[in-house]
């Protein structure tokens, strides 16, 4: 794998390489609706271990390029290849057991009435809402320590509708982890999250990131604050296309955020996080980036 302008490109995917290393290939990927790029022309690949966050300005094709690893949306042009299946060649239904998501369209579809512990088993069945399925004792066993692993135990027998937005995090999360996935998807993750709820999900992403069982990762958000320690990678989006793309410290700079968000942004990090505003007049975003402790 080389560097070329702050862009990684490798070498075609053997079945061999595939198998050892890639649970992610995107080709020239393009989205088209009415006559308009959604992503354009995007080459992307995600190894098992990697943890990445993927950023940019609203209608930057964030979402567009999530549904694609989520083997929701066929992209118009390239070739999209998700835990080995490639899109289009392949029943979906296979791809999508090996991928964790959880995001804000998820949550929005689920009964209120649903039980926490019915919610997180129901991912190995693809379904949202208990049907007619029967789950063993080893459902339950592998809900309980998804439940146990996010910290979120005590909400087992609760009703989805009486959950407060940080616990929601945290069982949507264990939700996307039941079915042991190859791939984890988070979308927004700290959406609607108060300034503590925040944090706390920010440590939990981070303790994930750093534990080598975890499945590769790949983030959706709108702030550099809410990337966890322990993220390798980045991908910085604009207009659909890739602005920068990469290891997070070489791609995590005051001049990527700058072209992407089309206004000088200053950029800090404190502890191995993150932390963006817009630069003050004579521009203090020339500097790049301020590393502190």
């Amino acid at each position: 794998m080389r560097a070329v302008d702050n862009k990684l490109i490798s070498a075609p995917a053997t079945a061999e390489t595939w198998q050892e290393d890639l649970v992610l290939d995107l080709r020239d990927v393009s989205v088209r609706r009415g006559g308009r790029a959604l992503v354009s022309h995007v080459t992307w690949q995600v190894e098992e271990d990697e943890r990445w966050v993927v950023i940019g300005p609203n209608g930057a094709g964030k979402t567009t390029l999530m549904s694609i690893a989520a083997a929701t949306l066929y992209p118009s042009e390239g070739t999209a290849t998700i835990v080995g299946q490639e899109l289009g060649r392949t029943d979906v239904r296979e791809i999508r057991t090996s991928v964790g998501v959880t995001s804000s369209a998820l949550a929005h579809r689920i009964p209120s009435h649903e039980t926490v512990s019915d919610l997180v088993i129901s991912a190995g069945y693809d379904v949202l809402g208990r049907w007619r399925e029967e789950y063993d004792a080893a459902d339950r066993e592998q809900a309980v320590a998804m439940l146990e692993e996010v910290g979120a135990m005590h909400l087992a027998d609760q009703e989805w509708g009486t959950l407060s937005e940080g616990e929601r995090k945290r069982v949507l999360i264990a939700r996307a982890l039941m079915t042991d996935p190859e791939l984890l998807l988070l979308d927004e993750p700290g959406a609607g999250l108060d300034l503590g709820g925040r944090e706390d999900l920010v440590t939990l992403l981070g303790d994930l990131a750093v534990d080598p069982d975890a499945p590769a990762m790949v983030m959706v958000t709108h702030h550099v604050e809410e990337i966890p320690q322990g993220f390798t990678h980045g991908l910085i989006l604009d207009e659909g296309e890739v602005v920068a793309m990469g290891l997070l410290s070489d791609v995590m700079t005051a001049e990527n955020l700058t072209r992407a968000y089309h206004q000088p942004i200053a950029l800090t990090v404190d502890d191995g996080r993150y932390f963006a505003r817009r630069a003050r007049r004579g521009g203090d975003h020339r500097a790049g980036r301020t590393d502190r402790g």
